[in-house]
């Protein structure tokens, strides 16, 4: 019997805190959306939910610290519970020691991008450091399997968006040397800075004068 407790709400799932056998674990339940026929609803919950156990599993057989996963049900998986704090938690750390992690963060990023995985929301909130200082990409929710330079590119994105231009060195630095692709993954990164850029500025050409 598994005792558990409710310790997050998202717009995908429900997580809680259990323990089963004297064993911690968290239990991510993706929740019913009510404005979907009910059918499509269960059966997207139940793809998205194997898709995450499966990418989990590959990650680990990988060599990538990623929480074990110990059981999956329909819509929901039983992981291995890391006792830890997450980046945007801001774990008691040096700048030394945040170079270090960001290290980590850039092999394991480039290492999920080899093996043709994305991870959809590759931020602080996602990279996990234990109490022995180990570093764990955690939530894969999001996760796809893809050879996308796009998706993998929208990955270091959204981390350069998250963190210091310093401490981002850091991260692409590792990133680069640990990716094969790296050189292709970062041309289209410059591409989507370079969109980006361009819609910014046509926005505000848009406007009238003195809005």
């Amino acid at each position: 019997m598994v005792k558990s407790k409710i310790i997050a709400e998202g717009a995908e799932s429900h997580i809680y805190s259990g323990n089963l056998f004297g064993f911690n674990l968290v239990i991510k339940y993706r929740h019913e959306k009510k404005y979907l026929a009910k059918e499509l609803d269960q059966l997207l919950r139940s793809q998205r939910t194997k898709t995450e156990a499966r990418l989990l599993a590959t990650a680990r057989l990988h060599g990538i610290n990623v929480p074990a996963v110990l059981l999956v049900r329909r819509h929901a998986l039983y992981i291995e519970r890391i006792n830890g704090k997450t980046l945007n938690e801001k774990p008691n750390t040096s700048t030394v020691a945040l170079s270090e992690i960001l290290k980590h963060a850039g092999r394991y990023l480039a290492q999920l991008h080899s093996i043709d995985i994305a991870h959809g929301d590759y931020t602080p909130a996602n990279i996990m450091v234990d109490m022995q200082n180990k570093v764990w990409v955690i939530d894969f929710g999001l996760s796809l399997q893809t050879a996308s330079l796009e998706e993998k590119a929208l990955d270091i994105l959204l981390m350069k968006r998250s963190i210091s231009r310093k401490a981002f060195r850091a991260f692409i630095d590792s990133y680069s040397r640990h990716c094969a692709k790296n050189s292709a993954i970062l041309g289209r990164l410059a591409e989507i800075e370079k969109r980006g850029r361009y819609q910014v500025r046509t926005l505000l050409a848009q406007q009238p004068p003195n809005s």
